[in-house]
């Protein structure tokens, strides 16, 4: 097994293979269409919110924490309320992919600490980076080890520090796309297993964070969870491939095609999402026009399952007004009342299928 190298990869690395370039034109494709859908929702709430919980119910799924489409959209992090454990690790995911992407989006460069944070808000933890040695990683169906990560701490924060450069890098000097980079990052990550726990989660975040501070995507709305979810073997096989042959080519396209076929299925959910939108948005205008405003169609939207608290927030009203928005729209069938224990939750059902679907 080969030990793990500073990045960049040795030019002898085969990466952009003629395969490999046919599937990246394809996948950047796909992705700039994504990039330019995503644009069109007016309020980018609405898709953060509830595609960022979409990722984060698969890329827990991933690591066998299981929720349901009813759970997810339940759970309400700012009340610390959830119906199940597994809805509450999924939404701290999602709240990590969120503070991810707002210090890229502000700052622009990806720090360690930044990362730490990302994995600290994860699993509600300040563990931090490993040094203590013992950690290997082994076949889930044998229990033989398959990998053994660096051990000392220095050496982590030494690979770290060496990856978050590789992060910034660009095309010139890297001379690698960012798409192929991207795939040799999350590697190279998942390679170091730089936490006691949490690594593939936070792995899997840095992706969406290194697309965005590239300019592949404005929003983190690529959902490659959900390709990983149904490929899981082929995830783990070309992962430890790599660190035993030194064979990259397949790792790459299995990345880039994770990219086009998550950014065709995510632009398919978007457009779903616009259309729902506009449909609301006449028949609220035609129907219930003393009622209509836009803050209130972006408040049906951003939570599939709302419910008064989320009204009087995101609208600003009292909880009296709120209760009477709701129970007209209830009554008008925009949504459907739902009481789990003693909150009243009130589902956009159109959206709800949309996005379970």
């Amino acid at each position: 097994m080969a030990a793990l190298t500073d990045l960049p990869l040795p030019a002898s690395a085969s990466l952009e293979t003629p395969e490999v370039l046919r599937q990246l034109a394809r996948s950047h494709r796909q992705l700039a269409e994504l990039k330019g859908v995503a644009g069109s929702i007016p309020n980018e709430t609405i898709l953060i919110d509830t595609l960022s919980l979409q990722e984060a119910k698969d890329s827990s799924e991933i690591e066998n924490i299981v929720t349901t489409e009813d759970e997810l959209f339940q759970g309400d992090l700012a009340a610390a309320h959830f119906p199940s454990l597994a809805a509450k690790e999924v939404h701290r995911y999602a709240a990590a992919l969120k503070l991810g992407f707002q210090r890229v989006r502000t700052q622009r460069f990806l720090r360690l600490d930044d990362v730490l944070a990302i994995q600290a808000t994860l699993l509600e933890s300040r563990v931090g980076l490993r040094t203590m040695p013992g950690t290997v990683l082994r076949n889930q169906d044998t229990g033989a080890v398959v990998y053994t990560p660096p051990q000392e701490g220095d050496e982590i924060v030494r690979l770290m520090g060496n990856l978050l450069d590789y992060f910034h890098a660009d095309e010139a000097s890297s001379h690698l796309d960012p798409l192929v980079r991207m795939a040799v990052l999350h590697h190279q990550f998942e390679s170091i297993h730089p936490f006691y726990d949490g690594n593939g989660r936070t792995g899997r975040i840095l992706n969406l964070l290194h697309l965005v501070l590239h300019g592949l995507l404005d929003l983190p709305v690529l959902y490659l969870s959900r390709y990983i979810v149904r490929n899981k073997a082929d995830y783990y096989r070309h992962l430890q491939t790599v660190r035993d042959t030194g064979e990259w080519a397949a790792w790459v396209l299995y990345i880039l095609r994770a990219v086009e076929e998550t950014s065709r299925q995510t632009i398919a959910q978007i457009q779903g999402i616009k259309e729902l939108m506009q449909t609301t948005k006449h028949r609220l205008r035609s129907e219930l026009p003393r009622l209509y405003s836009q803050d209130l169609v972006n408040n049906l939207f951003r939570h599939p399952y709302t419910k008064i608290e989320f009204v009087e927030r995101d609208l600003g009203v009292s909880r009296q007004t709120a209760t009477k928005y709701l129970s007209d729209l209830t009554a008008a069938g925009f949504v459907q009342k739902m009481k789990l224990g003693r909150t009243n939750f009130y589902v956009n059902e159109p959206l709800f299928k949309l996005l379970s679907n």
